[in-house]
Parts: C-alpha cells; sequence; structure tokens
C-alpha cells in the first residue's frame, strides 16, 4: 500500500488577495496554575479553570491558519501563568503559528482566603479575573481586570434617614494596562479598602454587627468609589493607565447606579487605543 502524504490544505494558497486581521480559537476551558507575587504574602500559585482564547493573524496568500497548534500549545507541558508570562506566551503563539500579531485572553476565576473581622473564621471570596495580551509590530500590551464585590452605603441616606441607611452591595471593575510586576491581589486589596465595606464567604454575628457598622461610618457613592480607587491606582508603579467602573445594585430603586474613570491610555496614546478598540479588546 502506498503512502501517499496528507495534503496540507491550510498552508495552501488563496487566490481572494485578502488577510484576516484575526482568526483562532475561543472559549476552550483548559485547567492551568495562575502565580501572583505580593511583597506581604511572597508567590502565591493558584490551581483554577480558565477560558482560553487565542488568535493570530493570517496572510492574504494562505488559505488557512493551523487550528491545532494553539491546543497543542496549551497541552505540551503545565499551563502556568502570569502577569509576567504574557509576553512569552504570545512569543509562543506567534512563532508556532507564522504569525505577525498575537491576540491572547485567559478568564478565570481567583480565591482568597479571608479571616472574618472579629470571629477570624475562615472562607473563600471568588474574583472574576480576565488578563489579555496583544503583540503586534514586536510590542507587548498587556491588560487586567478584575471584578470586585464590595459593600457600598449611601451617604444622602445616612444623612436624611432617622433610623440607618440603605446599602448594597456593588460591582467594581478595574482594569489596568500593566507592567510584569502587578500583582492581581494588591489591586483586589486596594479596591476593597475603598469601599464602605469589604466582603466574606462567612460572617458570624460578631462580624455582621461590624461590618455593618463599618460600612454605616464610610458612606460612599459610586463617584466616590472611582474617584478613591483611581487616586491610589494613579501611585502604583506597576499600572501604566487604568478604567474603574462601580455598580451599585440599589437596594431600593429597580436600577443600578454607575460611575466610570477611564484613564487606560495618555492622550499621546491614542492612536493606539484606537487601534486597540478597533480590535475588540475593550
Amino acid at each position: 500500500m502506498k503512502n501517499d502524504p496528507i495534503a496540507d490544505i491550510q498552508s495552501s494558497p488563496d487566490w481572494r488577495n485578502m488577510p484576516v486581521n484575526r482568526v483562532g480559537i475561543r472559549d476552550l476551558r483548559h485547567p492551568m496554575i495562575f502565580e501572583d507575587f505580593t511583597p506581604s504574602r511572597g508567590l502565591s500559585r493558584q490551581s483554577t479553570i480558565a477560558r482560553f482564547e487565542m488568535l493570530v493573524d493570517l496572510p492574504k496568500n494562505v488559505k488557512g491558519t493551523h487550528m491545532s497548534r494553539f491546543v497543542e500549545i496549551l497541552n505540551e507541558d503545565d499551563t502556568v501563568l502570569s502577569v509576567a508570562s504574557i509576553p512569552y506566551w504570545l512569543e509562543t503563539i506567534v512563532s508556532r503559528l507564522n504569525a505577525k500579531y498575537g491576540h491572547l485572553q485567559v478568564d478565570f476565576p481567583y480565591f482568597v482566603k479571608k479571616l472574618a473581622p472579629v470571629s477570624k473564621a475562615a472562607s473563600l471570596m471568588d474574583y472574576d479575573v480576565s488578563i489579555r495580551g496583544i503583540l503586534e509590530n514586536n510590542q507587548c500590551y498587556t491588560f487586567v481586570s478584575v471584578v470586585v464585590p464590595v459593600t457600598s452605603l449611601c451617604p444622602c441616606s445616612k444623612e436624611i434617614a432617622d433610623y440607618g441607611a440603605h446599602n448594597q452591595r456593588s460591582h467594581v471593575t478595574v482594569t489596568v494596562r500593566a507592567t510584569p510586576t502587578l500583582s492581581l491581589m494588591e489591586i483586589i486589596q486596594l479596591v476593597e479598602s475603598k469601599a464602605s465595606s469589604d466582603l466574606y464567604g462567612i460572617l458570624k454575628r460578631t462580624d455582621e454587627k461590624a461590618v455593618t457598622e463599618r460600612a454605616y461610618d464610610n458612606p460612599k457613592f459610586v463617584e466616590d468609589m472611582v474617584r478613591d480607587v483611581a487616586t491610589s491606582l494613579a501611585q502604583i508603579e506597576s499600572v501604566l493607565g487604568y478604567k474603574i467602573s462601580s455598580e451599585n445594585f440599589e437596594s431600593i430603586h429597580n436600577h443600578s447606579a454607575f460611575a466610570e474613570i477611564d484613564k487606560l491610555w495618555q492622550e499621546e496614546d491614542s492612536l493606539k487605543k484606537a487601534h486597540l478598540r478597533e480590535a475588540a479588546v475593550f
């Protein structure tokens, strides 16, 4: 029996003379280990399940990309990812796919052990994290987004009510343009410190009293939240730019309150900002 070579249709020429800006795989679930470093905790490693999006460009004269190579990259060894390793992953992707442009997005839950303020009962809090990287023209851009759930108490309600004040759970979403030294844990702790109160998985009665009173003593509008977080983020050297939004799921309205500050790019970076938005990154 003759062993004829199997045709490589993807690498065959294409006659339409039309390059493809982004092509690859989306919504691939894969186990990984996430590494984060803070001076107080040192290096922490956490196993999780992530959803991967991996894209490259395709020249006008090539019919298709080799989709299996994306999956091969993840399966060659343990998938260990950190903010600092994003450039390495992008360089691996574009090298393996013979591309000039690379895009990587990894979405995963991140868990932090927290101790209740009085009883010290231990529980886990979960945070939705998205890490995105783009490699283009030999330059890498890394973005880290995290959704931090907190408590907010209304300053106006506290001022005018004879009994208590309304409060609600809020989501503060922070997206930063990051250097390799960015600490995810540092960002989470910063946001929680600016809220009326942070959240816990377990609260005993003494803890519930403590967090309720803490929130009452520290009222915040959504405007206060984004301004306070922005003021502190601007002082962190590993943050090159930031976008912060705060959404209050109002307890006395059937709608949310929302505020946002967008300083992800400086004015001189306007062309890069426009190009990356066109690339459906944000």
